[in-house]
């Protein structure tokens, strides 16, 4: 077989694993997460969950038998928030003219948007991550370089609003035709960015601006990651990064290259790792940072240590290839497939995916770190079409579904379900309306106070509960 062929069989082949628990007992799922003062609520102030990217909440998610309801809003919303007043905010792009929005909700009507505020547009990737900060205010970067705290509030009239203030111009430590492509505060209060192009700095309580450029040729397609004893965490498309601030200026404590493969995999939205580098650890929350690598054939789960970036392991993992950002919290780690999934657009200099299209089989992963080092759990053959999120409360893995009798079928369409952590085994489902104007599209959900699960899609939101 040709390097290609050799490359899908493998890959082809590993979606499709399935192996049941390794373990008859395996570890419960438990850990801290650390908590940001500069962040809103824990489990609901980032599209990730927190600062470390665990995409774990201590929320539980919606009750046996919840309603369904569709939003639909002409835009797709892959960053919806909960700040401390029980309002959900949204970061959106307009299927029209792609501007990306920002919206506000009641988080317990079914009803439309309580208001919106549209921003400066930008890259299809820039704008998409945002945070609420602690005073309910959305921090994001608009597609003019400057760095907004949007806050909501009622008028005169007694009418919700959303206004933008500017914390500071990135025009001058952002190159013309580039874009915010990550944003995380750290525990200083430093709101720290990457870009497409790879340029990595923060803004400062102060105001002032640090930044420094990646190697030449390395950009940053997915957030970045913080924790409160060894800083930020950045991978590009070539390697993994620790960064601290140190006397204004980003300063680089490690760099760790990783295996990036030939090319671009279907499935992915850059050629490189699809992971936002997940912070956790059994003790304080930070002791580990971990991704998915990109190599040809099966793909490996990284695990480094935070502060020194020494590789603790790098283990195969059957699912192919994976955009999205690993659940981790303790001593386990969850990795879902997103090989093959028909995303409609790529962004612009993605490069082309090889093969150029494949079927997407699914798989969801469980990975222990144990006194053996890190040893596979379980493997299941779900076809996750979101960002899994664990809730500690509850117990469960919370996602979308994607079903039909085709793999990548116009026709397809979503329930949402809940698998156990332990085994991997679906323990509930309840079927969604729509088809693939509802895609979900690997975005990622919140679960709110209120026992609601919100998964934005192509058009809008799916609110269940």
């Amino acid at each position: 077989m040709s390097s290609v062929t050799r490359v899908l069989a493998l890959a082809l082949v590993s979606v499709c694993a399935w192996s049941g628990p390794a373990s008859a007992d395996p570890a419960p799922v438990t850990g801290p997460l650390a908590t940001n003062p500069f962040l809103g609520p824990l489990g609901t102030a980032t599209m990730h969950g927190d600062a470390g990217s665990s995409d774990v909440t201590p929320l539980a998610g919606p009750a046996p038998g919840a309603a369904v309801t569709v939003y639909p809003l002409g835009a797709a919303c892959p960053t919806l928030l909960q700040g401390a007043d029980g309002l959900v905010v949204g970061l959106c792009t307009a299927i029209a003219g792609q501007t990306p929005t920002v919206f506000l909700f009641d988080s317990g009507a079914a009803g439309g948007a309580l208001a919106s505020l549209p921003l400066t547009k930008g890259s299809l990737l820039g704008g998409v991550y945002a945070y609420l900060d602690n005073e309910d205010r959305l921090v994001v970067v608009d597609g003019g370089r400057r760095l907004l705290r949007v806050a909501h509030g009622r008028g005169e009239d007694g009418a919700w609003r959303l206004a933008a203030t500017v914390q500071a111009d990135l025009g001058g430590a952002i190159p013309q035709g580039d874009n915010v492509t990550g944003l995380v505060p750290d525990w200083a209060g430093n709101v720290w960015f990457a870009t497409g192009q790879g340029v990595l700095g923060f803004v400062g309580p102060d105001g002032r601006v640090g930044r420094v450029a990646l190697p030449f040729g390395e950009s940053v397609a997915n957030s970045i990651s913080s924790a409160p004893n060894n800083g930020v965490a950045v991978a590009s498309t070539h390697a993994l990064y620790e960064l601290r601030a140190k006397d204004g200026q980003p300063e680089i404590l490690w760099r760790s290259a990783y295996d990036r493969g030939s090319a671009r995999k279907p499935g992915q939205l850059s050629w490189g790792t699809g992971s936002t580098p997940t912070y956790f650890g059994p003790v304080s929350g930070d002791e580990y940072v971990t991704i998915v690598d990109n190599a040809d054939g099966a793909v490996h789960l990284i695990v480094a240590r935070s502060g020194s970036g020494e590789q603790v392991c790098s283990v195969p993992i059957p699912v192919g290839g994976s955009e999205n950002s690993p659940i981790a919290i303790g001593s386990s780690i969850f990795v879902a497939s997103t090989y093959g999934y028909p995303y409609p657009a790529v962004p612009e200099g993605a490069g082309p995916a090889v093969p150029a299209s494949a079927p997407f089989r699914g798989g969801l992963s469980r990975v222990d770190i144990t006194e053996d080092g890190c040893v596979p759990v379980w493997d299941s053959p779900i076809r996750s079409a979101a960002v899994p999120r664990l809730s500690l409360a509850d117990g469960g893995i919370h996602t979308l579904r994607r079903i039909g009798p085709d793999l990548t079928s116009p026709l397809d369409g979503f329930e949402y379900v809940v698998l156990d952590p332990q085994t991997g085994v679906v323990r509930a489902s309840t079927p969604l309306p729509g088809t693939v104007a509802e895609d979900p599209l690997q975005m990622a959900a919140l679960i709110t106070h209120g026992r609601a699960l919100w998964q934005g899609t192509v058009t809008g939101i799916v609110r269940v509960g």
